[in-house]
């Protein structure tokens, strides 16, 4: 019995002593830290976290990110080593407080208070929580600026339904702390386009500060210029075609010479007008856009593209619809292989900004008539009309009205299905003729195509049992024909009204929507030259 007595005594005395011993154990352990990272083998008291932000709530919004980083490194300082700051804080710093060069308009937070250390940076060789925690809620918020931009709900707000990236800035900083010169390079996922654009915008600015972006003068009695003449207008419109690289020098002759038509030719490739060397007053009006606006035009699309993650353009086929500029283009390998204009929603009845998976392409197919043109345009006709359906190709099917296969189906001679709530898919049309317009937006809100053969065609390209001769056999003649894609093909809907190609060439759309000015009014919080009114 005392023997027994005597196990129990043991057991309650060792037992408790092995499960601190291993809480000390557990606890010990440090997370691993990356070797070629300098930091000081130093924790500070994670409670401190929280104060930190009761001291800062302009920076709260960080916390969450702040408390993940510092559990990844086991509450070690990660900003200091042996010489006091690090390198990359200092970089950092200079990045956040040129923000204006990444499209960026905003107030820092407490931006005295990141002055006052990094402006004495000799003063902060010892290692101090404060100085710390503001140096990574520093970091996060530029990450966010910089590489996430608004939150998800407002971008829904805007109607923007692209599918936003998915991204953690907290393993990142591992890399910036190893080598700080990743922070110059195009990192994390941005969309390529934005980078584009930001050596634009950067090359606008320093015109801005010049302030030699002028206006340009035209007679109203001069329709329009030709090689040979000459005027004051001509040594103007030379200056601009100068200051946004069309032409390499600025003679200032005020004569219309073979220079200034290679310019002309090179705008008009941009500016998505007819190229020829013919001067009218509407492209003068085009060159006199203000440069702020320009300017505010760059950054809102900026912005756009940091919710796009760039590996979308990792995809085998991709078809991208751009609604500003009109245009499709269907893009293989990372090439595009086809382009076409196309036509979109009109204003009241906009094409959605989303994205799907392109899975059938319908040969001569039916058209059923949603409800809302059934109420407001068949059944009145049919009300004045009797031989309505019979004159327009139609017939009753069951409770509804569809419109046969056809050359005169509203839908052309084939559509392409990506299933969606929206009901917008891309078609063929009988209507060519709207495709020679400047500005198109006539359609009840899906895209019509101006080369849907040649984009079936591109599709269709590796089936084996498909050719161009069979494809325009299935569109000129029989029923309606469905055909799968053995490969989904994403298809992404966006709105940009800055872009800059594959040449290097700045394309300035229409705001054909008027979303620029919803979006500038969250991103402009400092520039009032750069607010506008909704």
């Amino acid at each position: 019995m005392k023997k027994f007595c005597l196990y129990i005594v043991l057991i309650v005395f060792i037992l408790p002593l092995s499960f601190v011993s291993c809480k000390k154990k557990i606890e010990s352990d440090p997370v691993k830290i990356p070797a070629s990272i300098n930091t000081l083998e130093v924790a500070f008291d994670s409670t401190q976290i929280s104060t930190f932000f009761q001291k800062y709530p302009k920076l709260k919004t960080y916390q969450n990110d702040v408390e993940n980083l510092y559990r990844k490194h086991n509450f070690h300082y990660i900003w200091f080593d042996k010489d006091g700051l690090n390198e990359f804080s200092g970089i950092l710093y200079n990045k956040v407080n040129n923000l204006s060069s990444e499209g960026i308009e905003t107030e820092i937070p407490y931006k005295t208070k990141f002055d006052t250390i990094y402006y004495n940076p000799g003063k902060n060789k010892k290692a101090s929580v404060d100085t710390e925690l503001l140096s990574s809620s520093l970091y996060f918020f530029y990450s966010n600026k910089v590489y996430e931009g608004i939150d998800k709900q407002k971008t829904i707000d805007l109607e923007w339904f692209l599918p936003r990236k998915k991204q953690t800035y907290v393993h990142f900083l591992d890399s910036l702390l190893i080598n700080p010169s990743l922070i110059n390079k195009e990192e994390k996922g941005v969309l390529k386009q934005y980078y584009l654009l930001r050596d634009v915008l950067q090359k606008y600015q320093k015109i801005e500060k010049k302030g030699n972006w002028s206006t340009i003068e035209l007679d109203p009695a001069i329709k329009s210029f030709k090689p040979g003449d000459s005027a004051t207008t001509i040594a103007q419109i030379r200056k601009y075609l100068f200051l946004t690289d069309a032409i390499s020098s600025d003679s200032k002759s005020i004569v219309y010479d073979s220079d200034l038509e290679a310019g002309i030719l090179n705008f008009k490739k941009s500016s998505g007008s007819p190229v020829n060397n013919i001067i009218l007053p509407q492209h003068i009006k085009y060159m006199n856009v203000p440069i702020t606006e320009r300017i505010k035009t760059i950054m809102v699309n900026m912005e756009r593209c940091r919710w796009i993650s760039n590996d979308i353009t990792k995809s085998k086929e991709l078809i991208v619809v751009n609604i500003p500029a009109y245009e499709l283009t269907f893009f293989r390998d990372g090439k595009p292989e086809v382009k076409s204009k196309v036509v979109v929603g009109k204003t009241v009845n906009k094409t959605v900004i989303f994205s799907a998976p392109m899975k059938y392409i319908v040969f001569r197919p039916y058209w059923n008539i949603p409800t809302s043109i059934l109420k407001k345009e068949i059944l009145p006709g049919i009300e004045k009309n009797p031989n309505y359906l019979a004159q327009h190709n139609m017939e009753w099917n069951k409770n509804s009205v569809r419109q046969k296969p056809g050359p005169t189906n509203s839908l052309g001679l084939v559509k392409f299905l990506f299933p969606n709530s929206n009901d917008i898919y891309l078609h063929d049309t009988p209507s060519k003729s709207l495709f020679n317009r400047d500005s198109r937006a006539f359609s009840h809100g899906c895209i019509r195509v101006a080369r849907p053969r040649d984009l079936a065609t591109a599709i269709m390209k590796n089936d084996p049992k498909w050719d161009a001769e069979k494809i325009n056999a299935k569109m000129d003649s029989g029923d309606e024909y469905w055909y799968t894609l053995k490969e989904k093909i994403p298809v992404y809907i966006g709105y940009f009204t800055v872009w800059v190609d594959t040449e290097g060439l700045v394309h300035f759309y229409d705001d054909v929507y008027k979303r620029d000015e919803k979006l500038a009014a969250l991103l402009f919080e400092n520039r009032e030259d750069l607010k506008t009114a909704e």
